[in-house]
C-alpha cells in the first residue's frame, strides 16, 4: 500500500504526498465466471524482456509486406473508380508518395449491413480498376464490417450459421464454424483477392451490447455472446489472415477496430474513435505493452498547425495513413504546410530499411517496432498529479488525477519521437533517457538524462527526433514514390555519437511467407572510426539464404561530425 496521508493535517505537519480518495495499488484482482483460470506469468531482466517473451509466446509479431509500411490514403466513402483514379493521379502530380488506396463503405452494393459485393454503378470494372492501381505500384484495401445484408448472395447459406441477434439489421456469422469461414473466404477470393485486392479494414467489431449483440444472444456453436463479442475482431483477423492470404503464400497488412490477447502475430493495426492528439501518442506507445499495433485515424484538423502535427505523428506510427472517408481531405489540403507534410512522408519512405528491420525483430525476437518509453533502458517514468478542487456538492473528496506522461515513444531500435501536439503545438519539453542523445537532423549532441525544450521554428517545422549514441540508421539515399521503387535502391548510413556502431539489416522478398522457410538474409553493417576520424564500413552477410531487397551500402555519414 502507499503511505497513509492525513487529509486534514495541521499546517506545520508535512505529509508524504497528496491525499487521494482512490489510492493506487500494486495488486491486480481478477474475477471470472467459470470453472477456473490458467495463469501464465512472464518474467525477465527488464520490462522490455518481459514484453518480448509474451510476444514470442503468442507466435511472434506480425511481419507486414514492405508495401504496408508505405503511405496509405483512404478516399471519400462515396468515391467512384474514376474519382479514386483522379486522386491517385494527384499524388503523382504533387510529388507525394503513395502505396495503398483504401475504399470506404461505398464500394459495396449495400453497407451497414454489408454485401461484400462491388457497387457496379461506381466500379463498373473492378478487375481493370485494381490492375491499373497495381501497375502504378499502388495496392487496394477494402473497408468492411462483418454483418451480412439479406441482399448478399451468400446470405441464405450463412443464415443458419449466424447468431440470434442482428447488428444494423444484418446477421452475425459465427466464425468459429469452419463452414461459415469457408463461405466467407470463398466469396472474398472470387470477388476481391483473385483480381488483386491486397487487404481489408475490419470495422465495427469493438464495443458493447449497445452497438453489438446482448449477453443473452445465442450462436450455433454454443459460444457465449460475451465471449463472441470479446473475440470477434480476433476471429475475423485469424480467418482472413490464415484462410485467405497465408494459404496462398501472400502477405497482407490491414486495419481492425478490436483485437485481444495473443493477437500480435496477425498483420492488422488497431484504430479507434480516439481523436485527440494526445490520445494518438498514448495509443501508439502503450499498445506495445500488450503485443499489438495501434495507429491514429487522421481525418481532419481545425487549422494548418494541427494538420501538420497530426500528419507528422502518424508517419511514425505502425501505419502511416490518412482516412478522408468523410472529410475528403488530402495531404496537401492545407497549402501553408504542404511542404513539411510532404517532407515527413518522404522521410518515412527513406526510413523503410530501418523500419522493415525493426518489424523483422518484432517477428523474430518479439521486440515491438514502435514502443513505449518505459521499455527504453535509462528512461524514468514521470507522473503528474492534478489536485482536485474541493466542492461540498460536486467533489466532496477533492478527487484529483494521476497522469503518466506518455508523449514520447521509440520508433525502431534507436529513434525517439517527441511530436508537437495540442497545447505544445509549436514548443514542447523533451525528456532524454540516460545515455547520450543526438538530434536526428543535425547530429548535434543534446544531452543525457535531462529535459530540453524544442521549437517548431528551430526544427524548420520538422518532427522532433532524437537518436541514441552508437546508433546506425540505414536509409534509402532518396525518397521513393512507392515501396516498389525501394527494391535495389542504394542505402546511406547515418551514424550518431562516437560513430562506432552496428546494425543488422533484414531482407526478404517483402511479399510472401517464404521467410518462414528460411528464405531471408541479414546484412550486418558495422561502422568503425579509425585514428584519423575516417569511417570504415564493413558489411558481412551473417545469413544469406534469401533474396536481396535493398541495394549497395554507400559510405557512412557521421552525423556528429556534421554538427
Amino acid at each position: 500500500n502507499p503511505p497513509r496521508v492525513d487529509r486534514n493535517p495541521p499546517k506545520d505537519e508535512k505529509q508524504p504526498g497528496p491525499w487521494m480518495a482512490v489510492p493506487p495499488s500494486d495488486a491486480v484482482e481478477a474475477q471470472i465466471s467459470g470453472k477456473g483460470m490458467e495463469l501464465v506469468v512472464f518474467s525477465g531482466e527488464s520490462l522490455l524482456d518481459i514484453v518480448t517473451r509474451y510476444n514470442l509466446y503468442c507466435g511472434g509479431g506480425a511481419m507486414p509486406p514492405l508495401w504496408g509500411l508505405g503511405f496509405w490514403h483512404r478516399v471519400h466513402a462515396r468515391f467512384s473508380a474514376d474519382q479514386t483514379t483522379q486522386e491517385v493521379n494527384q499524388f503523382a502530380e504533387k510529388d507525394f508518395p503513395l502505396d495503398v488506396i483504401g475504399l470506404e463503405p461505398g464500394w459495396q452494393t449495400k453497407s451497414y449491413p454489408c454485401t461484400f459485393e462491388w457497387q457496379k454503378k461506381r466500379f463498373p470494372d473492378p478487375a481493370a480498376f485494381t490492375q491499373d492501381l497495381l501497375d502504378r505500384g499502388v495496392r487496394l484495401n477494402l473497408w468492411e464490417n462483418p454483418y451480412l445484408s439479406p441482399e448478399s448472395r451468400i446470405y441464405q447459406k450463412m443464415y443458419p450459421l449466424s447468431g440470434s441477434h442482428m447488428v444494423w439489421l444484418g446477421i452475425v456469422p459465427d466464425y468459429t464454424l469452419p463452414e461459415a469461414r469457408q463461405t466467407l473466404t470463398e466469396q472474398h477470393y472470387q470477388d476481391h483477392i483473385s483480381i488483386g485486392v491486397s487487404g481489408y479494414k475490419i470495422d465495427e467489431v469493438d464495443g458493447y451490447d449497445h452497438w453489438l449483440w446482448p449477453d443473452h444472444a445465442t450462436f450455433p456453436s454454443g459460444t457465449s455472446a460475451e465471449t463472441m463479442r470479446q473475440s470477434y475482431g480476433l476471429l475475423v483477423q485469424k480467418m482472413l489472415y490464415n484462410d485467405l492470404f497465408k494459404q496462398r503464400n501472400v502477405r497482407t497488412y490491414g486495419l481492425v477496430r478490436a483485437s485481444n490477447g495473443a493477437g500480435s502475430g496477425y498483420p492488422f493495426v488497431i484504430y479507434s474513435d480516439s481523436y485527440s492528439h494526445s490520445q494518438y501518442i498514448t495509443g501508439i506507445s502503450s499498445a506495445s505493452l500488450c503485443g499489438i499495433l495501434w495507429t491514429p485515424e487522421i481525418r481532419s484538423a481545425r487549422n494548418r498547425r494541427e494538420w501538420l502535427n497530426r500528419m507528422q505523428t502518424v508517419c511514425f506510427s505502425p501505419m502511416a495513413k490518412l482516412n478522408a472517408w468523410s472529410s475528403g481531405k488530402k495531404p496537401w489540403s492545407y497549402a501553408d504546410v504542404t511542404d513539411p507534410v510532404r517532407e515527413v512522408i518522404k522521410l518515412r519512405m527513406q526510413l523503410l530499411p530501418y523500419l522493415y528491420s525493426a518489424f523483422a525483430d518484432y517477428q523474430r525476437k518479439g521486440i515491438p517496432p514502435i514502443r513505449a518509453m518505459i521499455l527504453e533502458d535509462g528512461f524514468v517514468l514521470q507522473e503528474q498529479f492534478i489536485a482536485g478542487k474541493l466542492d461540498g456538492e460536486k467533489n466532496p473528496y477533492a478527487e484529483g488525477k494521476v497522469i503518466e506522461v506518455t508523449d514520447q515513444f521509440m520508433f525502431g531500435p534507436s529513434i525517439m519521437v517527441a511530436p508537437f501536439y495540442e497545447a505544445q503545438a509549436t514548443q514542447r519539453k523533451v525528456r532524454l533517457p540516460a545515455g547520450q542523445w543526438f538530434d536526428f537532423y543535425t547530429g548535434k549532441r543534446v544531452g543525457s538524462q535531462k529535459t530540453i525544450t524544442v521549437t517548431a521554428k528551430g526544427l524548420g517545422n520538422r518532427t522532433p527526433l532524437f537518436v541514441k549514441a552508437g546508433a546506425i540508421i540505414p536509409m534509402l539515399t532518396k525518397p521513393v514514390s512507392t515501396t516498389e521503387d525501394a527494391y535495389g535502391h542504394p542505402l546511406k548510413i547515418q551514424v550518431y555519437g562516437n560513430c562506432d556502431g552496428r546494425f543488422d539489416l533484414y531482407e526478404d522478398d517483402g511479399k510472401s511467407f517464404d521467410y518462414e522457410k528460411g528464405k531471408y538474409r541479414i546484412r550486418r553493417i558495422t561502422v568503425v572510426q579509425d585514428q584519423n576520424a575516417a569511417l570504415r564500413v564493413r558489411e558481412n552477410l551473417i545469413r544469406n539464404t534469401g533474396p536481396a531487397m535493398f541495394g549497395p551500402v554507400l559510405p557512412a555519414i557521421c552525423m556528429s561530425h556534421n554538427s
